[in-house]
């Protein structure tokens, strides 16, 4: 099984698809060299998603893949599935459409990174349900770097003040008319800062990420496809950056290492793949 991020924050999403699928084995990809996919555009995303998506087909043999990344999901996986008709492609995009039906005020909040929110396919989300609910969108430049910079420093200070601003700049949290009740994570890196939001955002707000709902989705591919494994499952932890910060993020927030004996490793991916 493979899985890709632009970086740690899909780790988030990896998580809730060893807990689905126990007995399976996993290449967790971290493209930290050539993040953050958020605040580049579009051809790089893809340029980058295309390769390696290669990378872990012709390397690893890759049965199904996952793209942890809303950015990437919205730039490319429909241009995935087109080159790859074989391969099982399961995506993220933020769950707007669960946080509208579970909205009392009707007012949601999303945040994500500016190529996220920014993206034609969120739009076309957005739009879809605009009779649903008002969305209140909030891109977060620096987020996700400050979250993963902070796995290396230890120091959470800068993520936290990045959150206080956009969180501030949505406007008031509560379950009162007019409130935002419901905060939506639009990027897989957020899930690791969640705890500084919820004491921003108070107790009483719903936030929603989308890691379970994607391990749902995967698991029902592979039934599908009848190519759900027996076991014993396993990890591989690669990264085209620095292979002790992939590291410690398995060790901080997962317990990875510890779990299952994965030690990251660098890898070189040619961001121009011969398709």
């Amino acid at each position: 099984m493979g899985v890709f991020d632009s970086g740690i924050g899909g780790l988030s999403v990896l998580q809730a698809l060893q807990a689905a699928l126990p007995l399976e084995h996993f290449v967790y990809l971290d493209d930290s060299a050539f993040a953050p996919y958020g605040e580049r555009g579009d051809a790089h995303v893809v340029q980058r998603s295309r390769a390696i998506t290669q990378y872990l087909r012709q390397t690893h043999g890759i049965k199904a893949l996952v793209i942890a990344c809303n950015t990437a999901t919205m730039a490319a996986v429909a241009l995935l599935r087109a080159e790859h008709p074989d391969l099982p492609i399961v995506g993220v995009e933020p769950g707007l459409k669960p946080a509208a039906a579970a909205s009392q005020t009707k007012r949601v909040g999303v945040i994500g990174t500016r190529g996220t929110v920014t993206s034609a396919k969120f739009n076309a989300l957005q739009l879809s349900l605009q009779d649903q609910a008002e969305f209140i969108v909030q891109p977060c430049d620096g987020l996700a770097d400050a979250i993963s910079r902070s796995v290396a420093s230890g120091d959470d200070t800068k993520t936290i003040a990045l959150c206080a601003d956009y969180i501030s700049a949505m406007g008031r949290f509560g379950l009162n008319p007019g409130e935002i009740d419901t905060l939506v994570l639009g990027c897989t890196h957020y899930v690791f800062a969640q705890a500084h939001m919820e004491q921003l955002v108070g107790p009483q707000v719903r936030i929603l990420s989308t890691g379970k709902p994607v391990a749902r989705r995967t698991r029902q591919l592979l039934e599908a496809g009848d190519v759900l494994h027996s076991g014993p499952g396993g990890l591989q932890l690669l990264t085209t950056g620095e292979a002790a910060v992939l590291q410690a993020a398995a060790q901080r927030w997962l317990g990875l290492s510890a779990q299952h004996g994965a030690q990251a490793a660098h890898v070189h991916i040619d961001s121009r793949p011969a398709l």
